[in-house]
């Protein structure tokens, strides 16, 4: 499709990005959560996770899966600003 894909985690979406957590997570036939950000991963699409979600929910010492990278509250702004489009869920 030629676009830049990111996914940025935030609120208490972190959770799900603790070790084995997503792993917990699946429903009838669909793949785990895991399978499908293990597959996100795979493809170059970046995950971004959010420093101030991480701080509000206690997680200040938490490891997060590998390959997930920490950012600043302002870098969904500049990920918005600069989109051709957005998806949020």
């Amino acid at each position: 499709m030629d676009i830049k894909a990111t996914v940025y985690y935030l609120g208490t979406a972190l959770k799900i990005l603790k070790p084995g957590e997503a792993d917990k997570i699946k429903l009838g036939s669909f793949p785990s959560v895991k399978e499908m950000i293990d597959k996100t991963m795979n493809m170059g699409i970046e995950i971004l996770v959010c420093e101030a979600s991480k701080r509000m929910l206690g997680l200040e010492k938490v490891d997060l899966i590998p390959g997930v990278k920490i950012v600043g509250a302002a870098t969904l702004n500049d990920l918005v600003l600069e989109a051709d489009a957005t998806q949020w869920f």
